[in-house]
């Protein structure tokens, strides 16, 4: 049983675009009417658009703030705000001004109101960190934490993309640190372990596309939600350092976290392996510390102290400053261990976690000149792939001890795969789908709104461009069967039909084999492609849908028999639907009461996709006259808005 406190940090959060007209109101809220805006040089610009908000409440301006909050810089903007009478401060930039913003407030007691444009994460927690002759401090406090924050996603369109990286990445910095934190609790690693996925996902979406809204929106949430969880807990190694680095050398805060963490959390991962299992889990990826590396290189982000300006002699006396405190850590904080994790973060070298690192250091250095090659992919997407693809495989290899023979078994086994895969059948395909890949990435690809209808994986035997039949028509072409009545609606999510939708439509006989499987039959059988009428509406006469193996003569099933795994899938009818301006959905519908629902050979049955087709008697709704019981499917889907890219 774990056993924490948890302390709320109270803090009023607006979000959304073009919340920065909020400001006025923000500040009436508050019950001032002096404010004093405070940014950097650089973002001065923002301060003509503040006082227009504010009007008669804007009494002045500091445009001074600067890295790592020094007090001399403080004390000028504490002249200046006691000089205008000043009853509240705006801060409005990135981690210094929200620094300077915290200074005075510390000193003054004045209410706040941050307006982040980075995803700094520092607006929402009491901790305050300020330089003076060269040595960084901090302080926490519930006094230091901001009053209101105004997140303004339009303020973070404009931001580079390498700032965007690093601001990030010092964001995910504040919510891996919490996992492994001595208060850690329920809440926050909830809250830790949303921030990294939203954020590692984010960050590459806005390389590719800085102007992507919905990008930057998740970037400014996991920012706020990794703030939150530092504002909860105690900082470790990775904070330390990175305020040495900064406070006594220089070298700037957002890239600073970015070179470090990686590098700290292989320093961890052998004495937090839970913390490490569950943020690579966030990051879709087997080991935490190379996955962090891959993504900053992939994103072309700095990996080296020596790039940032560090210079090599100053090494020994970071690792003097950094064993000089006491403060919390999972594993021991030693001279040696210190001096090795920045010595590799000095380099720009990838990390080798303990938790699951390369045993021979002739491997580990085969692997990083493997994922160098790939250092010129123009793409960084292309990079990612094959960097993590490669660290894995390596991994693989090593964790399991593979021997030759093992090796050249999977290379057959993929080979066959490969030979026996035709137009007719995908036998990668079915690989695919009962190693449950197939529906890893359907979860992550089609992740939709709770109003529209869940997708499922699409599976071997679709066959592009089925024949066109008309609405009523019977796409069984009389093979056995009992006959299945089928009557679907095609609407958006609020539940407004939307015609001519393309209905594409696909199943297996009464035996399981699908018509591309039976070399006998003339021309293709249960398949189809209907288009909905004005109301939505797509009807057509079928068979019932019957569970049955996936095909087993293949490497496919060999693996199943291997694994002794059965070879069902619950019966289930596919559906493909397109329309104008809608996301194409790709799914099936599951028979109630399957015996084989619940273990599904490609695991792709989802509990909303499982319906009644209840048995019938008597004519038709089409009128038609049936010598036995028939069955009937009613279902109604709704498909998403087209997402623009």
């Amino acid at each position: 049983m774990q056993e924490f406190t948890y302390v709320r940090q109270a803090a009023r959060v607006v979000f959304g675009a073009g919340t920065l007209a909020r400001l006025r109101e923000e500040v009436e809220r508050l019950g001032c009417s002096r404010a004093v805006v405070l940014t950097t040089a650089r973002q001065a610009g923002l301060v003509a658009r503040a006082r227009e908000l504010l009007g008669p409440l804007a009494a002045g301006e500091f445009t001074r703030a600067v890295a790592h909050t020094p007090t001399d810089v403080t004390a000028s903007a504490l002249d200046l705000v006691r000089e205008l009478g000043a009853d509240c401060v705006v801060a409005i930039g990135g981690g210094s001004t929200t620094g300077l913003s915290k200074a005075l407030a510390v000193r003054t007691g004045l209410p706040q109101i941050i307006v982040p444009t980075t995803y700094a994460g520092s607006e929402v927690t009491p901790v305050l960190g300020e330089t003076d002759n060269g040595v960084k401090t901090t302080q926490s406090s519930p006094e230091i934490l901001p009053e209101t924050v105004v997140y303004d996603v339009d303020l973070t369109l404009g931001l580079p993309v390498p700032i965007s990286v690093t601001s990030g990445v010092n964001a995910m910095a504040h919510a891996i640190e919490a996992l492994y934190a001595p208060q850690a609790n329920p809440v926050t690693d909830e809250l830790a372990l949303r921030s990294i996925a939203l954020m590692s996902a984010a960050l590459p979406g806005i390389a590719a596309d800085p102007t992507d809204r919905e990008a930057r929106a998740d970037a400014l949430q996991a920012a706020w939600l990794a703030g939150t969880c530092l504002g909860a807990v105690g900082m470790g190694l990775h904070h330390r350092l990175c305020h040495i680095l900064g406070g006594s050398f220089g070298l700037p805060h957002a890239a600073t976290h970015t070179v470090v963490l990686p590098h700290v959390m292989a320093y961890n991962a052998g004495a937090a392996p839970d913390a490490m299992r569950r943020i690579a889990g966030a990051l879709g990826a087997a080991d935490a510390p190379a996955a962090v590396y891959d993504l900053v290189s992939a994103l072309h982000g700095p990996v080296s102290l020596g790039e940032l300006g560090l210079r090599e002699e100053n090494l020994a006396r970071v690792v003097e400053l950094a064993v000089g405190a006491s403060y919390p850590n999972p594993r021991e904080i030693t001279a040696d261990g210190v001096a090795a994790l920045l010595r590799d973060a000095w380099e720009g070298r990838g990390p080798a976690s303990e938790s699951r690192a390369l045993p021979t250091a002739e491997l580990r250095t085969l692997t990083d000149q493997v994922v160098a090659s790939f250092d010129g992919t123009p793409d960084p997407r292309v990079r990612r792939l094959l960097t993590d693809l490669v660290r894995r495989l390596h991994g693989f290899v090593a964790d399991n001890d593979l021997t030759e023979d093992e090796w050249q078994y999977a290379i057959g086994f993929l080979t066959r795969t490969g030979q026996m895969s035709s137009d007719t059948r995908q036998e990668f395909i079915l690989l695919s789908d009962t190693l449950g890949v197939s529906s890893a990435v359907d979860l992550l690809t089609n992740s939709r709104t709770a109003e529209s209808t869940p997708s499922a994986v699409l599976g071997p035997f679709y066959v592009e461009g089925p024949p066109p039949l008309p609405v009523g028509a019977d796409i069984s072409q009389g093979m056995s069967g009992t006959p299945l009545w089928t009557s679907v609606r095609i609407t958006d999510p609020e539940g407004v039909a939307l015609p001519d939708a393309v209905v594409d439509v696909w199943q297996s006989n009464d035996e399981g084999f699908y018509d591309v499987q039976l070399h006998d039959l003339d021309g293709p059988a249960l398949r189809a492609r209907f288009r909905s009428d004005a109301e939505g509406l797509v009807e057509f006469w079928s068979i019932l849908p019957s569970a049955y193996p996936i095909p087993g003569d293949g490497p496919v099933g060999e693996m199943l028999d291997a694994a002794g795994r059965h070879a069902y899938r619950a019966a289930h009818v596919h559906f493909m639907i397109s329309a104008p301006g809608r996301q194409r959905l790709v799914t099936q519908l599951f028979v109630a009461g399957d015996p084989h629902q619940d273990s599904d050979v490609v695991f792709g049955v989802k509990d909303a996709l499982v319906v009644d087709f209840p048995e019938r008697k008597g004519p038709a709704p089409d009128g038609r006259e049936l010598d036995g019981p028939w069955h009937s499917l009613e279902y109604t889907f709704h498909l998403a808005p087209a997402t623009p890219r």
